[in-house]
């Protein structure tokens, strides 16, 4: 099996550049929404060799509020976060929507926090190893029913997500680098979107 080792190929010439020094040691701690990303990491950290700390006490629900907390809980411990989460409650929920854009501006500027976040979810990135899709899917629900054409009997329960065979063949045969390049195309301009990319770039130095 061909498989990508190390970090997507777009991102290499970034690895060789000299990382600029921050006050904060130690690797960014990864807080995320719940099961789908807590794996998904902890399979990227032993596949891809990210430099990343994934603890389960730092995934949970996908209330903003709650996501709030752990980043001060990070940031009290002069540590550095990376925000994992989804998007779509934002679009029909008010004040989900001004909480989200409560967060983004408070840590606009802030080099210890990068957010993250996914439209409609996190299930979307993982389509984009398959599909050059930025339409309109409206939930994580419908993303998934097209997901499941590519990785059969996928399921957001921990029995399917633990195993880390399902991440190990989506990332195979370059696709991670497809994905990579696909959302940093699309950027925000279509119904559907990910940050992960930046994410990416931020543990490829």
């Amino acid at each position: 099996m061909a498989y990508l080792v190390r970090c997507p190929i777009y991102l290499v010439s970034m690895a060789r550049k000299e990382a600029q020094k921050v006050k904060r040691q130690g690797r960014p701690t990864i807080i995320g929404a719940g099961l789908t990303e807590r794996w998904y990491f902890t399979h990227m950290n032993e596949l891809e060799h990210l430099k990343v700390k994934v603890r389960p006490r730092y995934f949970g629900h996908e209330d903003i509020f709650c996501l709030e907390k752990r980043v001060a809980q990070v940031l009290k411990e002069d540590g550095s976060a990376i925000v994992v989460f989804d998007a779509d409650v934002s679009t029909w929920n008010d004040a989900e929507k001004a909480k989200l854009d409560a967060l983004k501006k408070k840590y606009a500027k802030s080099k210890h926090v990068t957010l993250c976040d996914s439209l409609p979810s996190i299930e979307y990135w993982f389509l984009l190893h398959y599909q050059n899709t930025n339409r309109y899917f409206g939930t994580s629900k419908a993303v998934i029913k097209e997901l499941v054409r590519y990785i059969s009997h996928f399921d957001k329960t921990e029995s399917f997500l633990a195993n880390k065979r399902w991440v190990e063949d989506m990332c195979a045969d370059g696709r991670l680098n497809v994905a990579y390049q696909r959302a940093k195309d699309f950027g925000d301009s279509g119904e559907s979107y990910t940050h992960i990319p930046e994410m990416l770039e931020k543990l490829c130095r």
